[in-house]
């Protein structure tokens, strides 16, 4: 690789000239044979310079070594600065990082887990400050004594949620049901602003059974998906002749003789 300057800066002649003294930081931190060639220099500030090394770590492809050298005002000697290894141009990096709230699931929670909630989440708000459609609930809180309850955006989320999923009208099972969950004798419906689009399934056969259902979602375990019989008949016990008889005739059978 040729010697070119990352970046046209200003640069301190004496800082830019002390490649020596930047290699030889770079190989007091690396182990031997992994700093290559020196890929060029840029120009940081005032008397800073930043020395770029190539990395022939083979576990370490892409990356470089960046040792920026600086000097005094008036001074003659060049010291180094810092010495650090960095991503370069097509780099192996490790995946983002992602808070482990963002990367909790459904279902990840199990027995003993504690999932902390952060004190401004948008998702509750005060028992004291609900809002005018959650009077009710605030009343009801007061009295209760949670100290938040769920906020407007909260239940948006939730009923968002809970419309899109396999208890919603677009499962395949609502397509295929007979009637809505709405006309079944087994939904209850929820209290409060959640009244009018969702309930609970109390039908232990059903599929949703202890769960919330939409108002529009549905099974074939409807209450009125069929219409039982008011009569049922049993049936007649088998009829046995003991007082007949029928006549079978003897079937000759081969005996040996014997003398």
């Amino acid at each position: 690789m040729s010697r070119t300057r990352i970046r046209s800066t200003p640069v301190d002649p004496a800082c830019a000239a002390a490649v020596d003294l930047a290699r030889q930081a770079a190989d007091e931190i690396a182990r031997p044979g992994e700093v290559g060639e020196h890929l060029g220099f840029d120009g940081e500030g005032d008397r800073v310079v930043t020395h770029y090394f190539e990395c022939l770590d083979r576990a370490y492809t892409g990356w470089r070594w960046a040792v920026t050298v600086n000097r005094a005002s008036r001074a003659r000697n060049v010291t180094v600065s810092e010495t650090v290894l960095l991503p370069g141009s097509g780099a192996l990096l490790a995946p983002r990082w992602v808070p482990w709230n963002e990367r909790l699931l459904p279902g990840d929670l199990g027995v003993g887990d504690l999932l902390p909630v952060e004190a401004d989440d948008d998702r509750l708000v005060p028992g004291s400050l609900a809002g005018d459609d959650l009077d009710q609930q605030m009343v009801f809180e007061l009295g209760l004594g949670r100290a938040r309850v769920l906020s407007p955006l909260g239940r948006d989320l939730a009923v968002r949620r809970w419309h899109a999923g396999d208890a919603g009208p677009h499962a395949p099972i609502a397509h295929a049901a007979p009637a809505q969950c709405s006309t079944c004798g087994f939904y209850w419906p929820l209290a409060g602003a959640l009244r009018v689009g969702f309930g609970v399934c109390a039908n232990e056969y059903a599929p949703d059974d202890g769960r919330v259902v939409s108002a529009d979602h549905g099974c074939g375990a409807h209450s009125e998906a069929t219409a039982v019989p008011s009569m049922v008949v049993d049936a007649s016990p088998p009829i046995l002749d003991d007082m007949g008889y029928d006549v079978v005739e003897p079937v000759a059978a081969d005996i040996p003789d014997h003398e």
